[in-house]
């Protein structure tokens, strides 16, 4: 054996171990339907609402976030922190408020509508 062919062999062998084998494949079971999103949508006075009505009830925002598909307006008043999330409920619709989340300025949660009731006293 000359050796450029042993040089060629020697060389073909780490190339023979890429060629394994394919495992088959599965089939992809999806896991259980959870609960429909409506059980998750919380109840309240705000839930509905447009941002022109907030800006009524609660004056300027203290944060107006945009973003694709959501809104975010925050209004605070030093003794609460609440942050109202708009989605648009159809093409072409007013975004309205869908959830609210309310906290302290110290960051712990508060009812959103004594919240709401404490903004509105200004």
């Amino acid at each position: 054996m000359s050796p450029r062919f042993a040089l060629a062999a020697l060389l073909s062998l780490p190339l023979a171990a890429c060629g394994g084998v394919v495992p088959p494949a599965t089939s992809y079971t999806p896991p259980p339907a959870g609960p429909p999103a409506s059980a998750f949508t919380k109840t309240g006075p705000l839930m509905g609402m447009d941002a022109k009505r907030l800006t009524q009830m609660f004056g300027t925002p203290r944060l107006d976030i945009r973003e694709t598909t959501v809104r975010k307006l925050q209004f605070a008043n030093g003794r609460c922190v609440l942050d109202a999330y708009l989605y648009s409920p159809g093409k072409g619709k007013e975004p309205v408020v869908t959830h609210v989340d309310a906290r302290t300025p110290a960051g712990t949660d508060v009812d959103h509508a004594s919240c709401a009731a404490t903004l509105q006293q200004r």
